[in-house]
């Protein structure tokens, strides 16, 4: 896929690491049984005689079953609590909304209280268990980060909750695990796992505001930057997206810190301003059905100053 942790044997975590080891015994067991009925399949292709009947039904109905089939259900029942969702004490909780076809995450910044809102970057810190509180705004939604954790619903009107902790730093792929659509195939989540101090100072700058990237006194990049931002409450994006202190709507991504994210389009196209822009002027073409219009009737001195002023926001 990328060079992002995406493989769901390449654990990464507690709960990973559990799931890892459920499917290799599984797997086991699956083998064997494959194994078993090759074997009988042999038997009856080279040896017309027919098996007695007593003895197919005490190998293949008790025997059999009872060897194989009951250890992996004993396996699997004893270690399945393990996996359960708040067994962990103190762990961060992040509220995250599905919708079609991005997600909303929510966050409390424990030095202000503030809700931090961001969106398709779930960021995490390293070494610390994490509860996604997981709901849907339309509907029936999944989240799956397999080198994290396993597959939870996300469903319009309950909240469910997924447990997760990465173990070490990194940027870990997920996905929509349940089909929600024309566009379910591009609705990825990137985990991004930072160190304990990096995320507490990343946590702190999103819920601060926007800050634009600082590119010294360069006059015309300024300007052009105060061109764009004029050019995002003009063409109507405030009507869809939110820009701390600018604009309040939540119908789309928050934009406060766009700028710094790695993707657009929910982990489809790296984070650049000439993505930016052609993500601006033709959605519909990367990512039809989006519920974003595309801005094609913008001239291309708009289109420029647009991108240039949101990917300068970090």
């Amino acid at each position: 896929m990328n060079a992002w942790g995406a493989f769901a044997f390449d654990a990464a975590g507690p709960a990973s690491q559990d799931i890892a080891q459920i499917t290799l015994w599984l797997l086991i067991g699956a083998t064997l049984i494959y194994a078993g009925v090759m074997l009988l399949l042999r038997h009856a292709l080279r040896d017309r005689r027919r098996l007695r009947e007593r003895a197919l039904l005490a190998g293949a109905g008790v025997v059999f079953p009872a060897a194989v089939l009951l250890p992996l259900l004993l396996y699997s029942v004893a270690r399945s609590p393990d996996l359960a969702a708040g067994r962990a004490t103190d762990p961060l909780v992040i509220g995250v909304t599905a919708r079609m076809w991005w997600w909303e995450l929510r966050y409390r910044d424990p030095s202000t209280g503030r809700v931090v809102l961001a969106a398709n970057e779930l960021n995490i810190p390293v070494g610390r268990p994490v509860r996604l509180a997981l709901t849907s705004d339309d509907v029936i939604h999944s989240v799956w980060v397999p080198a994290l954790a396993g597959k939870v619903d996300a469903v319009p009107g309950r909240i469910n909750h997924l447990a997760l902790q990465a173990d070490r730093p990194g940027v870990y792929r997920g996905q929509c695990a349940e089909f929600c659509g024309e566009q379910h195939a591009r609705m990825g989540l990137l985990v991004i796992a930072r160190a304990p101090q990096e995320f507490d100072r990343w946590l702190h700058r999103q819920g601060a505001g926007p800050v634009r990237r600082d590119d010294g006194a360069d006059e015309a990049l300024a300007s052009q930057r105060a061109r764009g931002q004029r050019a995002f409450l003009q063409a109507g994006c405030a009507a869809c997206h939110r820009i701390a202190g600018l604009a309040d709507s939540r119908l789309g991504p928050d934009l406060t810190h766009v700028g710094g994210r790695l993707t657009l389009g929910a982990g489809q196209l790296a984070n650049d301003a000439s993505t930016l822009r052609r993500w601006i002027e033709d959605v519909q073409a990367l990512k039809p059905g989006a519920r974003m219009p595309s801005f094609r009737h913008l001239d291309d001195a708009t289109l420029a100053d647009l991108s240039v002023y949101l990917s300068g926001l970090e």
